[in-house]
């Protein structure tokens, strides 16, 4: 009883958290936003209009939508201007370690000989993407799959 009680609490913590973050000003000395000014609620906030569309190479609406044209309109609500293909995308800012990702860095796969996948870092080893199984979704870069596929990181800048 107490044990389900105390996991009760947790779920209740975990989901009431996002309301209770520090301000930005903690949030920026903490680590937590880009020089890009993409935070994780900016990404979050998209994440969860966008959450589940279905995955289309080329698209760029609700209607389908591929991984770079996600990534270019996550910017865009930032006013800042990405390429629309992810050979474009590679080479913009700075790279930089894995070990030093904030949130609205891009992340980028080699899921094989001709094709690369670009997602956004949200914080805490996740990323958001446009996944040909699951449409827009996150993932983590941990998982066995997404490690080692990982090629490199950039972090952009206005």
């Amino acid at each position: 009883m107490l044990k389900c009680l105390l996991k009760f609490i947790l779920l209740i913590l975990f989901i009431i958290s996002p309301f209770f973050a520090p301000p930005a000003s903690a949030m920026e000395h903490a680590g937590f936003r880009s020089k890009n000014n993409l935070t994780h609620v900016d990404i979050t906030h998209f994440y969860n209009n966008w959450k589940g569309v279905r995955y289309k190479l080329g698209g760029s609406s609700k209607r389908g939508i591929d991984c770079s044209a996600l990534t270019q309109r996550v910017f865009k609500k930032k006013n800042i201007h990405l390429p629309r293909t992810t050979s474009a995308q590679i080479v913009l800012g700075k790279s930089i370690a894995k070990h030093q990702l904030r949130p609205g860095d891009l992340v980028f796969f080699r899921i094989n000989k001709n094709q690369r996948h670009v997602g956004i870092y949200m914080g805490n080893g996740k990323f958001m993407h446009a996944s040909t199984r699951k449409g827009v979704t996150l993932s983590h870069l941990a998982s066995r799959y997404w490690e080692k596929r990982y090629e490199t990181s950039r972090r952009i800048t206005s």
